[in-house]
Parts: C-alpha cells; sequence; structure tokens
C-alpha cells in the first residue's frame, strides 16, 4: 500500500480548480516543499467538514484552543491528483488530541482479525491511502474553509433547489418554465 502521510502538516485544505458547475474539489496537503492534491467530490468536502465540526463539538477539542488564522489562499501548484477519494474515514486520537482525516483511493473492507475478536482493514497492494494528523485548531479551520468553497458555487433553484445556471434553468416545481 502507498502511504502518504502528513504529521501536522503546515497546510491542509480543500479547494476548486474550475468555473461553478464545472469545479473539480480536492484535498491538498503541504509539509515543507511536498504538495499532495486528491480529487474528490463536493458532497465528500460537505461531508467531511460537518463531520470534523461535529468530531470537535463533540469533544469539546477546541474550547480553550485560540483560533487558527484563516486561510482563504488558492491551492499550492502544481495540482496534480494522485488519486481520486473513495472512502473517507475521521478519528480523534484522546492521547495525542489531534484529528486524523484517511482518503483511500478504493472501498475499505473490514473483516474478522485471526481470534474474531476485532475487525482489521483489509487492504489491496497497490492501494493508496493519504493520513492527515491536524491539532484540533486546524481542523476547525479546514472544515471552515471547506464549507466556504462547497456554498461557493452556482446559487440553489428558491423553488426547486437545484442549481441556476446563469442563463436559468427548466425548474420541475414551475411546469417546465425557465426561471
Amino acid at each position: 500500500m502507498r502511504l502518504l502521510e502528513f504529521e501536522h502538516p503546515d497546510r491542509f485544505v480543500a479547494g476548486t480548480v474550475g468555473p461553478p458547475g464545472g469545479r473539480t474539489f480536492f484535498l491538498q496537503a503541504v509539509q515543507g516543499r511536498a504538495v499532495v492534491s486528491v480529487s474528490l467530490e463536493k458532497e465528500q468536502v460537505a461531508v467531511l467538514a460537518e463531520r470534523v465540526n461535529d468530531l470537535l463539538d463533540e469533544v469539546d477539542a477546541t474550547a480553550d484552543v485560540p483560533q487558527a488564522p484563516q486561510d482563504n489562499d488558492p491551492l499550492s501548484t502544481p495540482i496534480d491528483d494522485e488519486f481520486r477519494v473513495s472512502t473517507m474515514s475521521l478519528a480523534w486520537e484522546a492521547d495525542r488530541k489531534v484529528v486524523v482525516i484517511e482518503c483511500h483511493d478504493r472501498e475499505v473492507s473490514l473483516e474478522p482479525d485471526e481470534t474474531g475478536a476485532d475487525l482489521v482493514e483489509v487492504t489491496e497492494p497497490d492501494a493508496s491511502l493519504m493520513r492527515v494528523v491536524l491539532r484540533p485548531e486546524l481542523a476547525r479551520e479546514f472544515a471552515r474553509r471547506s464549507l466556504a468553497a462547497v456554498a461557493s458555487g452556482r446559487p440553489p433553484c428558491p423553488f426547486c433547489g437545484e442549481p441556476l445556471e446563469p442563463t436559468g434553468h427548466v425548474c420541475p416545481r414551475a411546469n417546465g418554465y425557465r426561471r
């Protein structure tokens, strides 16, 4: 398995390339001169950001931690995606007080270990995994920026909720009339 590991990276952000309606979403980790980008779906970014916020709220990890500076800079270049994210996992390591985000390029399967007591992850030899370990304040900033990136696309139709094109769209709630 190819492991791309970032223990407290200099930067971990979600960003986009392309115009609204044709954007490609990326997660990008930067540590020193190493820049690793993985592509994923808009919905995956939104769910990950929401779950990071939920996790931090649940463990009350950012209650007495100073807020991280906002990162609104564009993605670092070059933006070459290492792989397309299929499965993600999120964890809180209580002993180190960090958030761990893992992005897999394949579906992850779990099988019982030899004792049958615990489940272990079964990986293929040519699978790829990006693991990022973040302090709580940086995880909170990651979630803020991610949700902003998701929301910065095309505005939703006030009637049906589908994305509006600049030229309007055929709204099913308006019996096919353009809005």
